[in-house]
C-alpha cells in the first residue's frame, strides 16, 4: 500500500511536471519566435527598400542587391536571395570575418549559398508570410520571408540555431528539475507516507498476534487490543483499528462461552465416568459371584450373567477411555521421565502377539541404541498398545502388521503398519475424534469403543508430539513422532548415526 501510494504520488507530480513543462516549453517557442518574426520584418523592409551599399572599397560588388544583408543591427547569420521568375538569381548570408589588420571587423561579410541551398529557398511560398525552412549544408532552421519592392522581388531570413539553442536549453533544465523534484518527492513521501501508515501497521500487527493464537481449543487469553490511540473513529485508520477491536471482543465473548461451555461438559463427562466406576464393579462382581455361586443356574441364566460380565467388562473399558479423555483435555499433568521407546513397542508387540497369535506380527529396531524420550511411560504403551489393537481390530486374520522404530535428527518416530484392507478416504478426516466409526470393512468385531485413535492423539499432543495416518487399499501406516528427551541426547544419536 506505501509503495503504491507513493508511486501514485510521485507519477501525479511526474504528469503536471510534464504538463507545465510543456505549457512552458510551447509558450517561450512562441515568444522567440513572435521575436524572430519581428526581427525577420525588419529585415524584409530593408530588403524591399532602396538599395543599400556596402562598406567596401570595390565600387562594383558595393550595389550588390544582397546589400541589405551587411547594414547596422542585421544578427551574424542572416541571408537573403534576389529572386526572378525562374528562381533564385543570387543567394547568401551574412558573416564576420577578421579585418586585415588583425582585428575584428567586416572585410565582405556575405557568404554566397551553393545550388543545394538556393533550391531550398525556391520552395518558400511568395505570399509575404514567415515560413520555417531546413537548410541542407549544416546551416539549418531559417525564418524566411518574401518581400517585393521597387527593385525587385527578395527573400531574407533569420538564423533559428539561436532560438533553438535556447529551447534545448530550456528542455534539459526542466527535464533535469522534474527528475530532481521527482526524486526529492519519492523519498519525502516515502518518510511522510511511512509516518502516516505507521497506526496502520499497529493495526496489522495487533491482527497477526491476534492470528497466531491457537483459538481452535482450550481456553484462550484474547487480551491483544488495537491500542486507543490508533482506535479514534475520527480518522479512516482508527475506524478499522475500532472495528478490530469490536470484532475481537465478539470473539473473545464466544471463545469464553465457547470454553465455559466445553468446561462443563468435560466436568460431566469426568464426573459421570467416576461415579459409573464403582457400580460397574458392582455389576462386575455379582454378576462373577452369583456364576460361581453353590446355587445351580440354567443355561440360560449362565449365558446372561455372562453377558452380563462382558458387557460390564466393555462398559468399565469406555467409562475409563472417557474419564482418561477428559482428565487430558483439563491439562492435568502426566507422570513425565526419561523413557527408551524400544522396550515399549517391544512389549506391546509381544501383548498383541498373545491376543491376536492369527496376525503376523513383526518389528523393526534401530541398531545403534536406544531412542529416550521424555514422557509418562504408561501413558506411551497405551498408545502402542491401541495402535496395534486398532490394527488387529479392523483387519482381517492373516494381516501382516509391522512396527518401526526410527530415530531422527530430534524426534524419533514409531510407525506401526499393517496391509489390510484400508480406511475408506470418506473416514480419514475423521479418524482421530471421538468414537469414530468405520464401515463394514474395518467393523468393530472386537468390542471397539471408538475411543482408541482419540487416545492416542490426545496422549501424543500432551508429550508435544504428532501423530497422522496415510491409508490406501493394502497399506495402512500410522505415524508417531515424539522429540528426544533432551538436544543433547538428539546430537548424540548424531554422533552414533555419522
Amino acid at each position: 500500500m506505501r509503495t503504491r501510494l507513493v508511486v501514485s504520488a510521485v507519477a501525479l507530480i511526474a504528469i503536471v511536471a510534464a504538463v507545465i513543462g510543456t505549457v512552458t516549453t510551447i509558450a517561450f517557442r512562441s515568444y522567440l519566435y513572435d521575436q524572430a518574426d519581428e526581427q525577420l520584418g525588419g529585415l524584409t523592409q530593408r530588403a524591399a527598400g532602396p538599395p543599400v551599399a556596402l562598406p567596401v572599397p570595390d565600387p562594383v560588388r558595393a550595389r550588390e542587391p544582397l546589400a541589405f544583408l551587411g547594414g547596422p543591427g542585421v544578427p551574424i547569420g542572416s541571408l537573403g536571395a534576389a529572386l526572378t521568375e525562374d528562381g533564385v538569381s543570387a543567394a547568401g548570408y551574412s558573416t564576420e570575418v577578421a579585418g586585415g589588420d588583425g582585428t575584428e571587423g567586416p572585410r565582405f561579410p556575405i557568404r554566397s549559398l551553393d545550388e543545394a541551398q538556393s533550391a531550398a529557398l525556391a520552395t518558400v511560398p511568395r505570399d509575404g508570410r514567415p515560413h520555417t525552412v531546413e537548410l541542407p549544408g549544416g546551416l539549418g532552421s531559417y525564418r524566411v520571408a518574401f518581400a517585393r519592392g521597387g527593385h525587385g522581388a527578395f527573400l531574407a531570413g533569420i538564423p533559428l540555431a539561436e532560438v533553438e539553442d535556447t529551447l534545448s536549453t530550456l528542455v534539459l533544465v526542466e527535464l533535469s528539475v522534474t527528475g530532481a523534484g521527482l526524486v526529492a518527492a519519492s523519498l519525502a513521501g516515502t518518510v511522510l507516507v511511512g509516518v502516516a501508515l505507521r497506526p496502520l501497521r499497529r493495526v496489522v500487527a495487533t491482527a497477526g498476534q491476534v492470528a497466531q493464537l491457537p483459538l481452535h481449543s482450550g481456553e484462550v487469553a484474547l487480551h491483544q487490543r488495537v491500542p486507543e490511540t490508533e482506535a479514534d473513529p475520527r480518522t479512516e485508520v482508527g475506524q478499522v483499528g475500532a472495528a478490530l477491536n469490536r470484532m475481537l471482543d465478539h470473539v473473545h465473548s464466544a471463545l469464553d462461552a465457547r470454553q465455559q461451555s466445553e468446561t462443563r461438559v468435560r466436568r460431566f463427562v469426568a464426573d459421570a465416568s467416576h461415579e459409573l466406576r464403582t457400580p460397574l464393579a458392582s455389576i462386575r462382581g455379582y454378576a462373577e459371584l452369583t456364576r460361581l455361586g453353590g446355587e445351580e443356574c440354567g443355561p440360560d441364566t449362565r449365558h446372561a450373567l455372562g453377558r452380563i460380565e462382558s458387557e460390564a467388562v466393555r462398559m468399565t473399558g469406555l467409562v475409563e477411555d472417557l474419564l482418561l479423555l477428559a482428565r487430558l483435555d483439563t491439562g492435568r499433568p502426566l507422570s513425565y521421565e526419561d523413557t527408551d521407546l524400544v522396550p515399549l513397542v517391544v512389549d506391546a508387540v509381544s501383548d498383541a502377539r498373545a491376543a491376536g497369535p492369527e496376525y503376523h506380527w513383526s518389528l523393526e529396531l534401530p541398531e545403534d541404541g536406544g531412542t529416550p524420550v521424555r514422557g509418562d511411560r504408561a501413558r506411551l504403551h497405551q498408545v502402542l498398545v491401541n495402535l496395534l489393537a486398532n490394527a488387529r481390530t479392523h483387519t482381517p486374520p492373516g494381516t501382516r502388521v509391522t512396527a518401526r522404530v526410527r530415530p531422527a535428527a530430534d524426534s524419533v518416530t514409531v510407525l506401526i503398519e499393517d496391509d489390510g484392507p484400508g480406511i475408506p478416504p470418506e473416514l480419514l478426516p475423521t479418524v482421530f475424534e471421538r468414537f469414530a466409526r468405520g464401515d463394514a470393512s474395518r467393523s468393530r468385531t472386537a468390542g471397539s469403543t471408538g475411543l482408541g485413535l482419540a487416545i492416542v492423539r490426545a496422549v501424543v499432543l500432551a508429550h508435544e508430539g504428532e501423530v497422522s495416518v496415510d491409508s490406501a487399499p493394502g497399506r495402512t501406516v500410522f505415524t508417531v513422532l515424539l522429540p528426544y528427551a533432551s538436544p543433547s541426547q538428539a546430537r548424540h544419536r548424531l554422533v552414533i548415526r555419522a
